[in-house]
């Protein structure tokens, strides 16, 4: 059967009474009776020419339906179907993994992410600090990687129904199944070079780290923590301003968390803030400008309106750099510039300073040997010897006959 021009070629079956697949076409004796039947046979199952009957007393065929043996020998046919796809699996290129390599968002480097998971995820090109989860920050900020994450409340998903191009809730999942946490902010408890510390960071990826009631729920936690076990909190700001989708209800954090803020100051703890880019909207105009010592990141975009709002408006050119931390820190918002593979060593010092502790701990060894005993040792052993030395003496002189007393005077 050829079934790119639909042709049937007959062959005679060596035993056409044992093949089971052999079907006698018309008489034996009759040879335009075959021909006709076969060629009926044919048009019914859709075969264009049929060739190769040569005096066809029984004359058998291999098929009983052209379509269903096309079918069947076309699932035999192991070889574009089995032994094709398993070479070219063994020698066709594979697909890399979309997150094996990373590109930075500054000079363009493409960076492996083992080596930029050890840097922080700081570009070792350019220094650019991308973003990074709360939880791989509070790795590396807290002793040993070690901390416990603080219960926040957990607020009513959708109280407004809203809904745009996507339904709240359908964005809020999107998130989770992105960042693997259930919202933009992750409270912990830790130490830091053995200071126990309540620490909070908001996570970019999230939503952009939006404002709404889980944030201000878990700012709230976090200042009632630092209460309860008397420690400073420290926050790591990163948001792009207030949800939309909770409306009035995300305005309301602002004041909630200053009340929360006012309560670590009331309590006569620090509260430190790191600024991270981006911090803008509503963050910077509440809870991230409350801290006692404010730290940011290298070039972090810190401000309230972002600079092409404030270029439309004021319709002027903006000098270079403007609300960045450098810019911040030269005008004084800031109080200083901290890159990330730093940040630990200053929160430990400016938090013990403003505590009133002594400097941080960097490891125990074990108590040395007095100096006044190895110096004594010597000294003794050179004694000893020199002690001995007389009491021969004595003994000798003891023993010595003694001299007889001279018969004249002079003597």
């Amino acid at each position: 059967v050829r079934f790119d021009t639909g042709t049937i070629f007959v062959k005679r079956h060596p035993n056409p009474q044992t093949s089971p697949y052999v079907k006698p076409i018309g008489d034996a004796q009759d040879d335009q009776s075959g021909r006709q039947n076969l060629g009926l046979m044919a048009r019914k199952s859709g075969i264009l020419s049929i060739s190769g009957l040569h005096r066809p007393p029984a004359v058998p065929i291999f098929i009983r339906n052209a379509t269903y043996w096309a079918r069947k020998l076309s699932r035999m046919n192991w070889i574009k179907n089995y032994v094709r796809p398993t070479i070219n699996s063994l020698f066709s290129r594979r697909e890399v993994p979309d997150n094996l390599w990373h590109k930075c968002d500054d000079c363009g480097t493409m960076l492996f992410h083992r080596e930029l998971a050890e840097a922080l995820n700081v570009c070792p090109s350019c220094g650019c600090h991308m973003h990074i989860s709360p939880r791989d920050r509070f790795r590396s900020l807290f002793d040993g990687g070690i901390f416990v994450e603080v219960p926040v409340p957990a607020p009513n998903v959708d109280p407004l129904n809203f809904k745009d191009q996507k339904r709240y809730p359908d964005r809020l999942k999107a998130a989770q199944k992105k960042t693997g946490e259930p919202e933009a902010m992750l409270v912990a408890e830790g130490e830091i070079d053995r200071l126990k510390v309540v620490a909070a960071g908001q996570d970019f990826a999230f939503m952009a780290g939006s404002m709404g009631m889980a944030v201000g729920n878990a700012i709230v936690a976090a200042a009632e923590r630092a209460v309860a076990v008397n420690a400073p909190l420290v926050l790591f700001a990163a948001a792009g301003g207030a949800r939309m989708q909770e409306g009035i209800l995300s305005l309301m954090q602002m004041p909630r968390t200053t009340v929360a803020v006012q309560m670590v100051a009331d309590a006569g703890l620090p509260f430190v803030v790191v600024l991270t880019h981006p911090t803008t909207g509503g963050v910077t105009a509440s809870y991230a400008m409350l801290g006692d010592v404010h730290l940011a990141e290298p070039n972090a975009l810190i401000c309230f309106a972002g600079p092409r709002v404030i270029e439309q408006t004021i319709r002027e050119q903006l000098p270079e750099g403007f609300q960045r931390s450098e810019y911040l820190l030269d005008h004084g918002m800031i109080d200083r510039v901290v890159e990330r593979k730093d940040m630990r060593d200053e929160l430990s010092s400016i938090l013990r300073l403003l505590l009133g502790k002594e400097a941080p701990v960097k490891g125990d060894l074990p108590a040395p040997t007095p100096v006044a005993d190895k110096a004594d040792a010597p000294a003794e052993a050179d004694a000893a010897p020199a002690e001995a030395v007389p009491s021969k003496a004595k003994s000798a002189a003891a023993t010595a006959p003694k001299a007889e007393p001279a018969d004249t005077p002079a003597e």
